[in-house]
C-alpha cells in the first residue's frame, strides 16, 4: 500500500488565518468511496513514522491532525504511536448509533483524542454529542448567513470547535472566522488574498533583490552587510531564519558574516528568497506563504534523489519564486525582470519545462491532489514511499521556518 498510494494534505486554518493542523488522505480517484480499514490504518502508520522523533518527540509542534476513521480503527495500535492532544479522528454520526463504537470514542477522548463530528444536523444535534465530540464539521453558506450566525454563535460557548468545510473564497473564510469557526481551505492555500493594487517593489523587497544578485555574485560579504545593515528589521527576520531548526546548526549565526562562513552563499540565497515573500505588503496570506516554503523545500527534498546538491538547492528556489508572484502582487515576467536567474530555473517557472520543470510540477500536483502525481512520479523514477517521505518532511522543515518568521 505504501508503494501505490499518494499522500494528500489539506490545511486546516484557524480564525486569525494561523494553520493550526492539516487532513491527511490517502489519494483517492473517488472522494465518495470510503477508505478502508486497513488503508487507514498503514496510512497512520506511516504519518507517525514520519513526523515522530526519538528525541524531539513530535515534529509539528501545536499543529492538530486530522484523519478520516471507520469504527474498526478506534482500537488499532497505531494510534498510540501519536500525542492524543494533536490527533483527531474524523466519525460519521452513523456510527454512533452502535453502543461499542460510543464506548471506543469516550474511552479515546479520556486520553485526549479529539473526535471530529461528521454528517451531523447541528440545529437538532442531541446534547450528548457534545462530550463525545472536540469538533463538529459544518456545512458553511454565504447565502444563509445570518440564520448560521445564530446557531453558531450558541455553539461558540460549548468546548466543541466547528470545523467548516469547502471554504472556496477569502469572503467566505471571512464569513466563518466572525462565526468562530476553523476552516478547511480546500485550494484556498494557494490563493492571495484581496489587497491594494501593488504597481512595483517595495524599498525591502528592492534591497532584497539588490542582496540577491550581490550574492549571486559571489560579492564581498563586507559588502552584503553594509547593505543589510540599512534596514535593521531585514537583519533581524535573515538571522531569525538561518538560524532556524531548518538548518539544524550547533551555534547560533551571529551575523551575517558567520553565516556565509558557516554556510556559505548558496544557502544565504535561499533566505533571501524566503524574506522576499514575507516583504509583501498586499494580498499577503500565512498559508500562501507556508504553502511556498513546503512547495520549495518539498521539490529540493524531490532533486536530492537525482541531482547534485547545488542544483536540488536550486529547486527551493524554483518551487518559492513559483509562488512570488501571488505572494507580492506583481505579474511572474516582472519579477523575473527584476533580478538574473539561471535558465533552467525561468524555464521551470515559465513553462514548467527542462531540468527543474517536472520536479516542480510534482511538488504542485501533491499540493492539488491530482492523479498526475503518479505518472510523474514515475517518469522521474521517484516511488510513492520516497514521495510521500519528502512531502512530510518538507512539512516539518516549513513548520520550522515559519516559527522562526
Amino acid at each position: 500500500m505504501i508503494d501505490t498510494h499518494f499522500i494528500t494534505r489539506e490545511p486546516l486554518l484557524d480564525p486569525k488565518q494561523k494553520v493550526s493542523g492539516f487532513q491527511f488522505s490517502w489519494q483517492r480517484a473517488d472522494e465518495q468511496v470510503d477508505a478502508t480499514k486497513d488503508e487507514l490504518d498503514a496510512l497512520l502508520q506511516f504519518v507517525a513514522g514520519h513526523l515522530n522523533d526519538d528525541e524531539k518527540g513530535f515534529l509539528l509542534g501545536e499543529s492538530q491532525l486530522f484523519f478520516e476513521a471507520v469504527p474498526e480503527l478506534l482500537a488499532v495500535d497505531a494510534l498510540n504511536l501519536f500525542p492524543a492532544k494533536n490527533t483527531v479522528l474524523i466519525l460519521h454520526k452513523k456510527h454512533f448509533a452502535n453502543p461499542a463504537v460510543v464506548e471506543s470514542v469516550q474511552a479515546l477522548r479520556a486520553r485526549g483524542f479529539g473526535i471530529c463530528l461528521r454528517g451531523a444536523e447541528v440545529t437538532t444535534l442531541e446534547r450528548a454529542f457534545f462530550s463525545l465530540a472536540s469538533h463538529i464539521e459544518v456545512k458553511f453558506s454565504a447565502a444563509n448567513f445570518a440564520s448560521q450566525a445564530k446557531v453558531y454563535a450558541a455553539l461558540k460557548q460549548s468546548p466543541v470547535r466547528m470545523v467548516a468545510r469547502q471554504v472556496g473564497s477569502w469572503q467566505d473564510f471571512e464569513a466563518c472566522s466572525a462565526l468562530g469557526l476553523h476552516s478547511f481551505v480546500g485550494k484556498l492555500h494557494l490563493t492571495p488574498r484581496p489587497g491594494t493594487v501593488v504597481k512595483s517593489l517595495n524599498p525591502a523587497q528592492t534591497t532584497i533583490l539588490q542582496l540577491m544578485e550581490m550574492v549571486r555574485k559571489n560579492a564581498d560579504v563586507n559588502q552584503l552587510e553594509l547593505v543589510v545593515k540599512r534596514d535593521a528589521t531585514l537583519a533581524y527576520k535573515l538571522l531569525r531564519y538561518i538560524n532556524s531548526a531548518g538548518f539544524g546548526l550547533r551555534s547560533e549565526v551571529q551575523s551575517l558574516k558567520h553565516a556565509v562562513q558557516m554556510l556559505g552563499y548558496s544557502p544565504l540565497y535561499r533566505w533571501l528568497t524566503v524574506l522576499l515573500a514575507t516583504a509583501s505588503t498586499s494580498g499577503f496570506s500565512p498559508v500562501l506563504l507556508e504553502t511556498a516554503i513546503i512547495r520549495g523545500r518539498f521539490a529540493e527534498l524531490l532533486g536530492q534523489m537525482k541531482m547534485s546538491k547545488a542544483e536540488a538547492e536550486n529547486l527551493f528556489v524554483t518551487g518559492m519564486f513559483s509562488l512570488l508572484d501571488r505572494l507580492i502582487g506583481l505579474p511572474m515576467d516582472e519579477i523575473l525582470a527584476s533580478i538574473q536567474l539561471p535558465d533552467v530555473v525561468t524555464e521551470a517557472l515559465l513553462s514548467r519545462s527542462g531540468v527543474y520543470g517536472p520536479f516542480l510540477a510534482l511538488a504542485e500536483a501533491c499540493e492539488l491532489n491530482s492523479m498526475l502525481v503518479g505518472s510523474l512520479a514515475e517518469t522521474l523514477k521517484i516511488s510513492a514511499e520516497d514521495l510521500n517521505a519528502a512531502h512530510l518532511s518538507a512539512l516539518v522543515w516549513s513548520k520550522n521556518v515559519v516559527t522562526a518568521g
